[in-house]
């Protein structure tokens, strides 16, 4: 057999297969024999209709056809072990020429996976960014407690105000017939923050408790809902409860009602400290993030498909995972938005392609870094996903080889990462120190994309081989 391996692109391969006449012929006899077997001709027993009889019963390429199919698999098979080829995904199969009595002749294209070139990752010019912490924004947590801890006071003496909170009743009218959706006896809001149809809650303000009002509105011409979209309808409204925010003030009792804290300055001096370590480790993922950024630009990858699309697919989890958590289901969303599970596709595939590339450039900067990650902490990892999930398909998927081999990989790269940021500091003793506990370090089975890994049975680009070992 004679085959030939030349470079494609999207990391693919194209083997140019030829496989001897003689060894076609025997697999057409091979098929002829096999089709004889399964196939049911009337005046013959199983396996003793001749090939003539066969092909008019079953179609005059019916024979060759069966013999390609099978001599193609196993050929094809043959070439890839041959030529130490990992193939990401099925081959793309062209026959070139399947004639009896001549060689078989047929292409394939196979996507493996890309080689990673990469260039500097140590040699960047910036440095980490720590965010200054002053009085302002001390001041500022200091109101937003005040905010959390804030009473409402029923209001009796004046007309209702943005930032109150109010309950109403409403119903909405279209040429004087009630619409789906545009009744409801009691409903909170806060004033102002325009969580109905714009224009509606400014029709409030100036209200006192008790009172009603009838307005006339048009909805936007980009609602969801198309037979109400653009359209005029009069809606009347029901004032039933108003309440302000009282805050309490910013004093020493204030602060000893949130702890131990004799004194509101001793308040703020615990916040202070709090901002400046929040800073130190925003500084350091930051920091991170551009290495990783850094060494990203200075690589080249040619990014097969089938990797992008799979990373697609792991985007694609976590956005159902997220609309789930806010209540939502797909579907609805979809309806609402008026868009379809290939447009999501579209707009995750940018994002997508760029998620794979920083899994395969760090990958191969862990190579080169020589980042081992014992089994002793995969296994540590597995533990740590059974005891954090109740769903038995993703406990199984870490339990597999794929899920231990995404953790493996995970881990190398968060800990390659950490290393080059501790080098950078290392060399930059007069820089401040950002600390990195390692026992706060992230787990490789905690982030949403390991769940939406595990929920696709996804292979880690970072776990695959270039080549047969």
């Amino acid at each position: 057999m004679n085959v030939t391996a030349t470079p494609a692109p999207k990391s693919s391969i194209l083997l140019e297969i030829e496989v001897p006449s003689e060894r076609f012929d025997r697999a057409i006899r091979e098929a002829a024999g096999r089709l004889s077997r399964r196939t049911r001709v009337a005046g013959f027993r199983p396996g003793k209709a001749p090939r003539p009889i066969l092909e008019r019963v079953l179609g005059p390429t019916a024979v060759v056809d069966e013999a390609v199919e099978q001599l193609v698999q196993v050929s094809y098979r043959e070439a890839i072990i041959g030529q130490g080829i990992v193939p990401l995904t099925n081959a793309d199969v062209e026959i070139v020429e399947a004639e009896e009595g001549k060689a078989l002749k047929f292409k394939a294209t196979v996507q493996v996976r890309p080689e990673v070139v990469i260039g500097d990752y140590k040699n960047f010019t910036f440095g980490p960014e720590i965010e200054t912490v002053d009085a302002p924004k001390v001041d500022k947590v200091i109101e937003e407690l005040r905010d959390q801890n804030a009473s409402l006071k029923a209001v009796e003496d004046r007309g209702a105000l943005n930032g109150d909170w109010a309950v109403i009743g409403f119903k909405g009218t279209k040429d004087g017939i009630p619409f789906e959706g545009g009744t409801s006896d009691r409903m909170p809001l806060i004033i102002g923050e325009d969580r109905l149809i714009p224009g509606f809650e400014a029709n409030i303000v100036g209200m006192r408790p008790g009172g009603s009002r009838t307005f006339d509105i048009s909805f936007p011409a980009e609602y969801p809902e198309q037979s109400l979209a653009g359209q005029p309808v009069q809606f009347e409204i029901d004032l039933k409860e108003l309440r302000e925010k009282v805050l309490p003030e910013a004093d020493d009792a204030f602060a000893q009602s949130l702890g131990d804290y004799e004194t509101l300055d001793l308040l703020k001096a615990d916040i202070e400290e709090r901002l400046g370590r929040n800073a130190l480790d925003r500084a350091r993922h930051e920091f991170a993030d551009r290495i990783i950024e850094y060494a990203v630009a200075n690589s080249t990858i040619d990014l097969p498909e089938v990797l992008v699309d799979q990373e697609v697919e792991v985007m694609h989890d976590e956005f159902r995972s997220s609309l789930a958590r806010q209540g939502i289901g797909e579907e609805a969303y979809l309806k609402a938005t008026g868009k379809t599970e290939r447009d999501l596709h579209e707009e995750f595939r940018p994002k997508a392609e760029q998620r794979t590339r920083i899994l395969l450039v760090l990958t191969k900067v862990a190579e080169v870094e020589g980042v081992v990650i014992t089994d002793a902490e995969v296994e540590g990892e597995v533990g740590a996903a059974r005891a954090r999930y109740q769903d038995p398909k993703t406990i199984q998927y870490f339990e597999s080889e794929r899920g231990r081999n995404f953790i493996r990989s995970t881990l190398r790269r968060t800990r390659v990462v950490e290393q080059l940021v501790d080098a950078w500091l290392a060399a930059h003793p007069e820089h401040p120190a950002l600390p990195h506990l390692e026992d706060d370090a992230p787990s490789a089975v905690a982030a949403e994309s390991a769940q939406a890994a595990a929920a696709i049975d996804a292979t880690d680009p970072g776990a695959i081989p270039d080549s047969i070992e």
